[in-house]
């Protein structure tokens, strides 16, 4: 079982302690937070978009290539109706500009079997509840 924290802070700014690591969000200024972090929704895509990355680097260094240069681009779209959810969202992998041609497709294919990736396909049943 893995466990984290988050604690409010302020305003809309809460702090996320994971493994003794701290992370914080926040809401936009338009949204009434402070701006002084990303977003929870933001991170979410971030989520994916680094899953998806890892992934890739991992592919990469399995297969003695080279990894300077992997980025992975990400959008997301928010659904205009209710509930409040992400509607779509959109991830280009830029490849190391060394990477041989022959090699970019199983490089999108196994990064496409993310973790998180994996988890949006195959959505875990989520119970909100009372602490004791």
């Amino acid at each position: 079982m893995h466990h984290l924290e988050v604690t409010h802070v302020e305003g809309d700014a809460y702090t996320v302690d994971v493994r003794g690591h701290r992370l914080q969000v926040d809401q936009p200024l338009q949204a009434g937070g402070t701006d002084t972090a990303p977003t929870p929704t933001e991170l979410f895509a971030a989520s994916l978009a680094t899953c998806v990355a890892f992934y890739a680097g991992r592919y990469l260094q399995r297969h003695r290539l080279p990894q300077a240069g992997l980025r992975v681009r990400t959008e997301f779209t928010m659904a205009a109706d209710r509930p409040a959810r992400v509607a779509s969202l959109r991830l280009a992998i830029v490849p190391p500009p060394e990477l041989p041609e022959r090699r970019r497709a199983a490089l999108l294919a196994v990064a496409s079997h993310c973790t998180v990736h994996n988890t949006l396909h195959q959505p875990p049943p989520i119970d909100i509840e009372p602490a004791p």
